[in-house]
């Protein structure tokens, strides 16, 4: 603070305070957050009472009822402040389906992909989460050592990405010439796309990774194609009271099976197809 005053810009110190200010109060949003899901847990689990809990924390029982009633725990599985989904561009071939040059031709996401997002944030936004996505540019250099982060993004486009994935010792995303699949390195079962065949049908990798800098986790998402990654969101949507409770902020990684409408290319079933795995230790 003393640091902060002393600048001698003004301009400098404004722009400095207001970048402070903002992450002080996401700091304590998410403080709050953590709060009222571990206050919800300490009465569900009858560790104490209501009236035994406010004695713990120096608030009143009408507080601790007041904050017990917020938002629901397994949000935080998600994230614990507005959390950010990150989208890989990719670079639009230029061609329609007849093979013809289009006028337009750039970095774009995919529409699976921005379908996928737009049915986690009604997800995020229906357990209290402010929700935003960015693009990851093309390349797929993404910042991970951020809070609340979930990527969207297949190995193929992002080196950084694919070299995270590879500290996984269950699940792995390989290529060979008849395309990219997935394979469980416990069992030796192989999982290839039905889309490859024909089928209404993909393959999905979610796990929770560990960042760069060691200091937390990111969610992942990616299925073979990028139709499957909507299959996570689908099957998140049922379980996620589940998952959190079994997982809560842990490193896992499963793969997840889902079926779509060939119509509307809306998911319409989903099931996780392995367990969730765990890295030694964790």
């Amino acid at each position: 603070m003393s640091q902060l005053k002393e600048l001698p810009d003004p301009l400098e110190r404004a722009k400095l305070a207001h970048a402070l200010a903002g992450r002080a109060q996401d700091y304590g949003n998410e403080f709050q957050v953590v709060r009222n899901e571990a206050m919800n847990e300490t009465l569900r689990e009858g560790q104490l009472n209501s009236t035994q809990l406010a004695s713990q924390l120096g608030i009143s029982k009408g507080r601790v009822s007041q904050l017990a009633k917020g938002a629901p725990p397994e949000r935080l599985f998600l994230g614990s402040g507005r959390v950010i989904v990150a989208l890989a561009e990719k670079m639009e071939d230029g061609n329609d389906k007849d093979g013809k040059k289009k006028a337009i031709q750039g970095p774009v996401i995919a529409t699976e992909d921005f379908q996928t997002y737009e049915r986690l944030r009604e997800l995020a936004e229906e357990v209290g989460l402010e929700i935003s996505f960015e693009r990851i540019p093309l390349g797929g250099n993404v910042r991970l050592n951020r809070n609340n982060l979930v990527v969207i993004c297949g190995p193929r486009l992002s080196p950084l990405i694919e070299q995270i994935l590879e500290g996984d010792p269950h699940l792995r995303f390989a290529k060979d010439e008849d395309g990219w699949y997935l394979t469980d390195r416990n069992t030796g079962q192989v999982y290839r796309s039905p889309m490859d065949r024909g089928e209404n049908s993909d393959v999905a990798y979610f796990g929770r990774l560990p960042r760069p800098d060691g200091k937390g986790t990111f969610l992942y998402v990616a299925g073979i194609h990028a139709r499957g990654s909507g299959g996570v969101v689908h099957w998140l949507n049922h379980e996620l009271a589940t998952v959190h409770r079994e997982l809560k902020v842990r490193r896992f990684s499963t793969l997840i099976s889902s079926r779509f409408d060939p119509e509307t290319l809306e998911i319409t079933e989903s099931e996780r197809i392995t367990p969730f795995y765990r890295p030694e230790g964790s």
